[in-house]
């Protein structure tokens, strides 16, 4: 994929461009922001701007296909293994660096995740960032790039990213996806992520939504086993758990809205309305960010590395007992 197919970033774009065609390319950059935003196929972008026979990423030549297929040698690749990227995928990396290139006229290095990288890892690389091979590139992708070590990023020109916006989503997603009110759903979930929209979880933000908005919105504070036995459903692990809250923040939100009687073309879960209106004629507004707080804190828990089973029954509870509601 060459710079002109990627949706969006078109500052980002502008600046490698520039600093290609200027030969002032930096030896390393640290690209950041959410997943599924592009960061990735900018770097490869880049890389085959870098080692494409016509001096442009054509997307034709022999180079830029072999990109394409991860088949450059001179192209690195470092992903995590298993739950961290570690010290002797460095070490091999130093060893292929320490080579001439064998086609490209420079290495190009790529980290994904770079804030998996294992302490050791981290103060491995930092000894080649400081003193890079003649004309290598390092390119370090994060969604986290604060808890990356300072001396890491203070090495890397750092190239932010910015979210999606819904229009440009829903644009790609019109390529795949008929349905309008699906479509506008997906890009508003999606946060701004276009792996989020495209990716294997797309049936869990359209119907897997449903079925956990309509279970939380039934459950009743007379009786507390099926709120016990819903919570596991929603939190076997980490990931999905934060995974429900982003779709909960999202209805809500809508909640809300409703709630507060603001006008419900701002309604994102279009296909809940009428649940929602239910729900909010029942529920104030101060009820309804009462709410929405609680699955923000909720968010905020599972972050900082809270029980993931704990932090969902403590959202539950918030939702169903502690809420105020009309009378």
């Amino acid at each position: 994929m060459t710079f002109g197919n990627i949706i969006g970033h078109e500052q980002q774009k502008k600046l490698l461009r520039h600093a290609f065609s200027s030969d002032k390319l930096a030896h390393a950059y640290l690209f950041s922001g959410i997943e599924g935003i592009g960061k990735r196929l900018m770097a490869l972008a880049l890389a085959r701007m870098v080692f494409c026979h016509e001096g442009k990423g054509c997307g034709n030549c022999n180079a830029c296909r072999r990109i394409d297929h991860n088949n450059h040698p001179d192209l690195h690749l470092l992903e995590t293994n298993g739950q961290f990227i570690k010290i002797e995928q460095i070490r091999t990396l130093q060893k292929n660096l320490a080579f001439r290139p064998l086609e490209a006229p420079r290495h190009f290095v790529l980290i994904d995740q770079a804030e998996r990288m294992h302490p050791g890892a981290a103060n491995a690389l930092l000894k080649t960032l400081e003193e890079p091979p003649n004309g290598t590139i390092f390119v370090l992708l994060s969604a986290h790039p604060h808890t990356l070590p300072s001396t890491i990023r203070s090495r890397c020109q750092t190239l932010p990213f910015s979210h999606l916006s819904n229009a440009e989503i829903e644009k790609v997603l019109r390529t795949q996806v008929d349905d309008e009110v699906e479509r506008n759903i997906l890009a508003a979930l999606a946060q701004g992520s276009l792996s989020k929209a495209f990716g294997a979880d797309r049936d869990f933000y359209l119907n897997t939504r449903r079925e956990i908005f309509t279970a939380i919105a039934r459950l009743n504070p007379a009786s507390v086993l099926p709120m016990l036995e819903l919570a596991p459903t929603l939190a076997p692990d980490r990931e999905y758990a934060e995974a429900v809250t982003d779709i909960l923040i999202s209805c809500y939100r809508d909640l809300f809205i409703l709630a507060s009687r603001a006008s419900g073309a701002l309604v994102v879960n279009t296909d809940l309305e009428q649940e929602l209106r239910h729900l909010s004629s029942r529920c104030s507004p101060t009820c309804a960010s009462a709410m929405l707080d609680a699955i923000l804190q909720c968010r905020t828990y599972l972050q900082h590395n809270v029980n993931p089973l704990l932090a969902m029954e403590w959202l539950l509870s918030r939702l169903v007992f502690q809420a105020p509601r009309k009378s």
